[in-house]
């Protein structure tokens, strides 16, 4: 009988910067089978959100993730718009695709350094973060953070880019032109890198397809997904720019297409700049009425989307979102499984986890007492009598 050893990793562990937890098994080296808890964090975001006025509410949801706080304010504001019938000023349309694909460097950036940093790669960690820091001085000068934007609004964009501003982004894009070129050579080219990422942690596109990859995840894969061009929003369908894909699946892979994402982002974001248009910022939006809206946003991990639902009051009546660490985390087990245990750390920093991303509630307990009121299997069977009541009204 083969002896298998379990590991496990969290929920509290120095690779990971919030509450997860893996069960590794093991036999010798190689990992067999591997089991997953997630929903640690539980910052009741969609319950707040329901407390707050409409254009409270993307100051909240920008902290649902410090890496993607341009991404989810944007998705929320569009599943608002579609509920009212709101119509957004061009110029608005620009500055949102600016913001965003600012983000978008950053993070991808910040990824790559970390990604060196895991397999103790370090002069690429400290490269690319050096090179990180005009992307967010250039954030810091048009929205007044380098963390949280606050630029995007219910009808529009909360501030307009004036000259020095569109100066300090075209010289942010310059001083990392040729650093983004050295990155993705060294990426492509360095043997050290080729053998220690190349066939490792494997996603295939069959895989990628079956567990809904996103982002970068699906699009190493082979699976050219992306929100900016299948359902255009902001200024992406104006804009000439291109879905970056790699065939193999492996961590390798995900490195290249997000370097590859880098190139396209400045493209996008210098086009954007040329071709901005003149006029107003926002729209006047008196009310928000009855209704149902969806907004869905292509994050650096991925698709974000928004389900917002308006009884004609000042705050929304139910808010969700499913951000894309929720959809690509469960191709960690198939990534994962054959892999040596040597490799699971890096498999898993491929996806670009958010953790406090993917909250779901665990369990109903009684504040003033202790007492567990519903478990996680009585959570599934009353969402599963509640979706079957729902299916009845249909």
């Amino acid at each position: 009988m083969t002896h298998k050893t379990l590991i496990p990793i969290g929920p509290y562990h120095p690779l990971q910067e919030e509450a997860e937890f893996f069960q590794l098994y093991v036999e010798g080296e190689t990992v067999v089978d591997m089991d997953l808890r997630l929903s640690y964090n539980h910052r009741g975001i969609e319950g707040i959100s329901e407390t707050l006025t409409w254009d409270q509410v993307p100051y909240l949801v920008e902290r649902v993730c410090g890496i993607c706080s341009a991404s989810h304010p944007l998705a929320y504001v569009q599943a608002v718009e579609e509920l009212a019938g709101v119509e957004v000023p061009e110029r608005a349309l620009y500055l949102r695709t600016v913001v965003n694909e600012l983000e978008r460097i950053h993070s991808h950036l910040l990824w790559f350094g970390l990604a060196g940093h895991f397999i103790g790669y370090n002069t690429v960690f400290m490269w690319a973060w050096r090179y990180r820091e005009p992307v967010l001085d250039a954030l810091e000068i048009v929205t007044g953070s380098r963390v949280n934007y606050a630029n995007h609004t219910v009808g529009g964009a909360r501030r307009d880019l004036d000259e020095e501003m569109v100066r300090a982004i075209r010289k942010c894009l310059d001083e990392i032109d040729k650093p983004v070129d050295m990155l993705t050579t060294t990426a492509l080219e360095d043997p050290i890198l080729a053998l220690r990422l190349k066939g490792v942690g494997v996603l295939t596109e069959e895989d990628a397809r079956r567990f809904s990859a996103l982002g970068p995840t699906a699009r190493a894969s082979n699976v050219p997904i992306d929100v900016r061009r299948d359902d255009p929003y902001a200024a992406y369908d104006r804009i000439e720019w291109e879905v970056q894909t790699t065939p193999n699946g492996d961590v390798f892979d995900k490195v290249v297409v997000r370097l590859l994402e880098l190139r396209e982002s400045m493209k996008i974001i210098r086009q954007a700049l040329d071709d901005m248009p003149g006029g107003p910022i926002q729209a006047d939006v008196k009310e928000v009425p009855a209704g149902e809206g969806i907004g869905h946003v292509e994050a650096p991990r991925g698709e974000t989307f928004h389900y917002v639902r308006s009884n004609g009051g000042p705050c929304p009546e139910r808010h969700k979102i499913r951000a894309p660490t929720y959809n690509n985390i469960p191709t960690y087990k198939v990534t994962c499984i054959g892999q040596s245990v040597a490799d699971v750390t890096i498999t898993l920093a491929a996806i670009d986890p958010c953790y406090s991303c993917t909250e779901r509630m665990a369990v109903v307990r009684d504040a003033s007492s202790g007492k567990y009121l519903m478990n996680f299997a009585d959570l599934v069977r009353l969402s599963q009598r509640k979706t079957e009541e729902l299916r009845k009204k249909c």
